[in-house]
């Protein structure tokens, strides 16, 4: 009795479970290599009257994992809600913002209010990420 117990506890935990793991390995990262700036929800890098407003209406929280795109990398697949790995750096971004149409080939980490922190960043050239395409449907 004891064994059949234990067999259908842990058959329920991998029908819970296993399926979360395996769509989560089916996830297909794309590579690309970018130049890697950072920005502010001030007034003086965004818009004067909604700092922490997005292009797409997102509002921005300091902390967030939150990253601007180039509207070239939007055509490349990095739509708003796209999840954006970045070398050297922990955890995952989502595409929240969009950057001015002069930019190319660029994204922008958000830093929150800190602009020491993104001044140090500075511009970096030519750091990978890996990005997973945004179902958009």
């Amino acid at each position: 009795m004891r064994r059949k117990i234990c067999a259908a506890a842990c058959a329920g935990f991998l029908l819970l479970f296993g399926g979360a793991g395996a769509s989560a390995e089916s996830v297909e990262w794309k590579p690309l290599s970018v130049a890697v700036s950072a920005y502010n929800s001030v007034a003086s890098q965004t818009t004067r009257h909604q700092p922490s407003v997005a292009a797409w209406g997102d509002v921005l929280v300091p902390g967030m994992h939150a990253i601007a795109v180039s509207r070239d990398l939007i055509k490349k697949g990095l739509t708003h809600g796209t999840k954006v790995k970045i070398e050297g750096l922990p955890g995952v971004y989502v595409v929240r913002d969009k950057m001015a149409a002069r930019w190319t080939n660029k994204i922008d980490i958000y830093m929150g209010r800190d602009i020491a922190k993104a001044r140090d960043w500075g511009i970096q050239h030519g750091i990978r990420i890996l990005y997973a395409e945004h179902d958009n449907g």
